[in-house]
């Protein structure tokens, strides 16, 4: 009898099959979208973040979100998560080795890294859901979520590199969570909430085109000059007076997976930090474009369908056989018709006339 898992298993083979000559020549993957002019962003500088956790709380507090309690020896007291879930938009993290008594030094130091939405320039999030419940804004290049557009799959929680958008699993009513950069706060003026109360400018919102030029001039400064950081927002009047650190080389953000919208600068290397390491290339170019050569024509579908088809009948086959009745034994060979005596002489003609 034929078996759900041998009927999907032969017709998985029968599509892949077709699926390979289909995309054979055209995986090639398309075009970079390019980031918008206006793309709105954050720079989180961890040489200035003192690691308050003012970010957090703020956070909190404008996306109405509830605390999170972290369990310590002590007991059950304060509201902080160890890292971004259904009830936290972003964190700040702490590295550290051995005495860690040295700020953004690698050995006996210690530094700070904050974890949010990365706002990619081509998010994959966007590109796997099916139904358009992430979104990337066309002017300010904000990654926006959904709730009334959402059927729950959660293929943006596994598509994210970054593994950003997180499943509230523990509701009646779930769905996905993730910083948007607090857009709705900018018709009243406001904006990012965790940059509004960072007291150092660690967290810098602004166009991401303002934000490299002011990563660019940062690092142009050489370590142990003073220098005025904005603090809050770019191009705001508002700053603070600081010690320019030695950054590492790489800008985190720049160019991973095709570009994001916040940026991070660091005094020590980003992998001890637990940034992952990402190609330049955004996996959604790839994914796109191979989705859409084995859906062209419908060829894949119809080659799943056509295996489906073969498969059943392949295994049909042998049962109806075995239902037919026997066949029925042959017939005995019929008796030897008796000789016609119509024509055979009758007393002594037959006899020759013999008396």
């Amino acid at each position: 009898m034929l078996t759900r898992r041998e009927m999907l298993k032969g017709a998985a083979f029968s599509a892949a099959g077709a699926a390979a000559i289909t995309v054979t020549g055209d995986a090639e993957a398309r075009e970079a979208r390019p980031m918008p002019e206006e793309a709105l962003g954050l720079l989180f500088d961890g040489t200035l973040c003192i690691g308050c956790r003012a970010c957090i709380a703020a956070c909190k507090d404008v996306n109405g979100m509830p605390a999170e309690r972290t369990k310590l020896e002590i007991g059950n007291y304060w509201d902080a998560p160890l890292d971004i879930s259904g009830k936290t938009l972003n964190v700040i993290k702490c590295y550290r080795d051995g005495a860690g008594t040295h700020k953004d030094e690698v050995k006996d130091g210690f530094a700070f890294t904050k974890t949010s939405c990365m706002h990619c320039v081509d998010p994959s999030c966007v590109s796997a859901c099916p139904v358009s419940a992430m979104t990337k804004d066309p002017v300010t290049g904000i990654v926006h979520y959904s709730l009334e557009a959402c059927i729950g799959c959660r293929y943006c929680v596994e598509a994210c590199p970054f593994g950003v958008p997180r499943f509230t699993y523990d509701t009646p009513f779930p769905k996905i969570s993730k910083c948007q950069l607090c857009e709705p706060r900018y018709a009243d003026g406001h904006f990012s909430a965790c940059a509004e109360v960072c007291p150092t400018g660690a967290t810098l919102f602004g166009k991401t085109k303002d934000l490299k030029v002011e990563v660019a001039r940062r690092k142009a400064l050489k370590p142990g000059d003073k220098t005025e950081f904005p603090r809050g927002r770019i191009g705001g009047t508002d700053s603070y007076l600081g010690v320019i650190k030695k950054y590492v080389e790489h800008v985190y953000g720049e160019k991973e997976i095709g570009g994001t919208q916040v940026l991070h600068l660091s005094g020590v290397p980003f992998d001890l930090l637990n940034k992952p390491a990402l190609p330049d290339v955004a996996p959604a170019r790839t994914s796109e474009t191979i989705q859409h050569a084995i859906y062209r024509g419908l060829i894949a579908p119809l080659a799943f369908l056509g295996g489906l088809v073969a498969l059943a009948y392949r295994h049909m086959r042998p049962e109806a056989e075995a239902a037919k009745p026997p066949p029925a034994p042959p017939a005995p060979p019929a008796p030897p018709a008796p000789p016609d005596r119509r024509d055979e002489p009758e007393g002594d003609e037959k006899d020759g006339g013999v008396p």
